[in-house]
């Protein structure tokens, strides 16, 4: 049994895993920006949730701080709060770019910064960084989406190496579509589409998508698979979460493998 804390569990994949840790018996800190969109999970586990905006350092340290309390420490943080912002990139508002980084990024550094004294004492400890296939595939309409979570995915890289020795995983998930509320409630937008961009990045806003309900992932599912990267005996730097996500990641690496090649030659020209 472990002590999990898990970042935005009102909907979707963070409500999926906080569901399937508790079902497990794990102690689980079940947090949300309202606390009372996890009420129903406190009142069948008290002493589980607690409010956390990522982007308040105040409430990071308390949320850390009492579940160190309460539980002894914390054995795996899930670093899922987050939601989508699509704008061409001449589009976006600088305080939307702004908000999305503070939760995307500073945020869950805010929280791996909180967590790594104590898992560094026990010499043990799981931490798993919810990014997305976006961090990849950087589609039309989605680049200060992408450029946040590929953000991520460069920090976890270099912190695995840094933790592996002391006895502590770092991982990225890469979840596909999943059928959430992340391409509905949880998806902004520009408010002001620039003309030009109507057949790129306009063809992505929430008004022309179609995919929202349509997504072939199933979060329980998601979860579960999620619980057995944690608990392998090695788990994965990159665990990606769908076919559509195996299918997208293979082709953009097949891609860029062969760009590589056409280029090579003016690529190695570049030595003394």
């Amino acid at each position: 049994m472990s002590t999990w804390l898990i970042t935005g569990c009102s909907t979707g994949l963070g409500r999926a895993l906080a569901e399937a840790t508790l079902a497990a018996g794990h102690r689980v800190v079940v947090t949300a920006r309202d606390r009372a969109a996890v009420a129903d999970l406190a009142e069948a586990h008290p002493d589980t949730a607690l409010a956390l905006d990522v982007t308040d350092p105040v409430q990071v340290a308390e949320a850390v701080r009492q579940a160190e309390e309460r539980f002894g420490g914390v054995d795996v943080l899930v670093n899922n709060a987050g939601y989508g912002l699509r704008a061409a990139v001449e589009e976006a508002a600088e305080a939307d770019v702004e908000r999305l980084f503070a939760t995307h990024v500073y945020g869950p550094v805010a929280l791996i910064k909180a967590v790594l004294p104590g898992m560094r004492d026990r010499r043990s400890g799981t931490i798993v960084n919810v990014s997305s296939i976006g961090a990849r595939i950087s589609p039309v309409g989605s680049g200060y989406y992408s450029a946040a979570k590929s953000a991520l995915e460069g920090i976890t890289r270099s912190l695995r190496g840094e933790v592996g020795p002391l006895g502590i995983t770092a991982m990225v998930v890469e979840p596909g579509g999943f059928r959430t509320d992340f391409a509905g409630r949880s998806l902004t937008q520009s408010d002001e589409p620039i003309a030009d961009y109507a057949d790129t990045a306009g063809r992505r806003r929430k008004e022309n998508d179609t995919a929202h309900g349509n997504q072939p992932g199933d979060p329980a599912k998601a979860a579960q698979a999620i619980m057995t990267a944690v608990a392998a005996p090695e788990p994965p730097g990159l665990l990606l979460l769908g076919t559509d996500a195996l299918t997208a990641i293979r082709g953009v690496l097949q891609a860029e493998l062969a760009e590589i090649d056409r280029w090579q030659d003016l690529s190695a020209g570049t030595d003394y």
